[in-house]
């Protein structure tokens, strides 16, 4: 490696962790849902609704930034979304009702944010091949961080300024930080693709057979296996984040004080997955921390389920629960990248992330639909019970397959 490349590879490092620092803000954004209740005289409940929106604009986003990367470039479609993301925190200061909240919040910032997060975090694994699970745990670990570092500057903010004044500020503090760190980035070169017999043979280590396209991607049944696994885990992952402080008041039984201590615990259990995980992916096979991160899940799931109501069994539930969904979505892009290469990970965990979005939602309306959490629990128990029988049985693609689904889209 020259020593331009060399330089262009840590430059970008450096840029996607201050980018993901900003894009993890958007996860401050209950702090908001309050004053905007106040100011526009609308339930909470309406108003937080726009992050499930926001969630899903994001998973859709993250579907198609491999596009934009290749029609544009990781460096202008970064730095444009950083713009896209401060202008919608400033038309957001402005909204009078809800649909102006959906579309500036759910809509816009969604978008924004999404574009942004899995298009850059995919372009800096790729310089990375060797340690991807260490650079997806810089990257991802560094939007976990966002989301607690923009905590306490969003509550000053609101603290000492007006709601719209608030949202204005945290805009133009993201917008730079996305900006700044989108001219530092560079694309990641191709990776070479050696898919030969005899390759396979003499290098036992490679953990892929070839660079799958995303139509390749999704004519394979490992692609299906680990969109299933990927949903599961962000649905308890999302769900119980989501809903933590209430299942501590109206299940556990806790009071306001205790139960909403399970934000610090979420907050350091999600970041310790992310780190921990993401660092142990590069040294074990990959498949084997999802199922440990299944079963810690599991474990935390089924504590609520079965176990003893009282704080500790509660703090130890959803952090089991926050570690496993921290850990997974930072193992996932090398995850994928071990599957079906690297050169289109963008665009292929770009459709496996769509899950994202699913389970952002999914869990919540279970919970409305059957009445309560626990059919959630046990519907969220059930999907980890077959995720972990897929992590048993799923294999990498063969050649054969690639070959297979040539000559599928050869013939139609």
């Amino acid at each position: 490696m020259t020593i331009a490349s060399h330089q262009k590879k840590w430059l970008t490092l450096i840029g996607t962790v201050i980018a993901q620092f900003a894009l993890g803000s958007v996860y401050t954004w209950s702090l908001f849902n309050s004053p905007l209740a106040n100011k526009i005289n609308e339930p909470v409940s309406q108003i937080a609704f726009s992050f499930g929106i926001l969630s899903l604009a994001l998973a859709f986003a993250s579907s198609i930034s491999g596009k934009l990367q290749d029609r544009f470039g990781v460096k202008n479609v970064t730095i444009g979304a950083g713009i896209l993301l401060g202008a919608s925190l400033l038309l957001a200061s402005h909204a009078t009702n809800l649909i102006m909240i959906y579309i500036c919040i759910g809509l816009l910032v969604g978008f924004a944010d999404g574009t942004g997060y899995l298009m850059t975090l995919s372009n800096c694994v790729k310089f990375f091949p060797k340690h991807k699970g260490l650079a997806s745990a810089c990257a991802i670990g560094a939007y976990g961080l966002g989301s607690l570092g923009f905590k306490f500057i969003n509550m000053y903010l609101l603290t000492h300024f007006s709601l719209d004044q608030a949202f204005a500020a945290w805009g133009m503090i993201a917008m730079v930080m996305v900006i700044i760190g989108g001219l530092l980035m560079t694309d990641a070169p191709k990776q070479a693709v050696e898919t030969t017999e005899k390759t396979t043979k003499q290098d036992k280590s490679l953990p892929i057979s070839g660079e799958f396209t995303l139509s390749q991607t999704i004519r394979t049944s490992q692609f299906w296996m680990l969109a299933t696994i990927f949903l599961s885990i962000c649905m308890s992952g999302l769900y119980v984040i989501g809903v933590a402080k209430d299942i501590g008041e109206n299940y556990i039984h806790l009071s306001v004080t205790s139960a909403a201590t399970s934000v610090a615990v979420i907050a350091i259990a999600n970041l310790s997955g992310r780190l921990v995980l993401g660092v142990l992916s590069d040294k074990i096979e990959r498949m084997k921390v999802i199922s440990f991160a299944i079963l810690v899940s599991f474990t935390g799931v089924a504590s609520l389920i079965f176990g003893e109501p009282s704080s500790n069994v509660f703090y130890f539930a959803v952090a089991c629960i926050a570690f496993s969904f921290g850990g997974t979505i930072t193992v996932f892009p090398s995850l994928i990248s071990d599957f079906f290469g690297l050169n289109n990970l963008t665009k292929n965990y770009g459709v496996i992330y769509l899950g994202f979005g699913i389970g952002s939602i999914t869990g919540s309306i279970v919970a409305s639909i059957f009445g309560g959490f626990i059919p959630t629990f046990y519907m969220i128990m059930s999907l980890l019970i077959i995720s972990l029988v897929l992590t048993l049985f799923i294999k990498h693609p063969s050649n054969e397959k690639l070959t297979a689904t040539n000559h599928q889209l050869a013939t139609q």
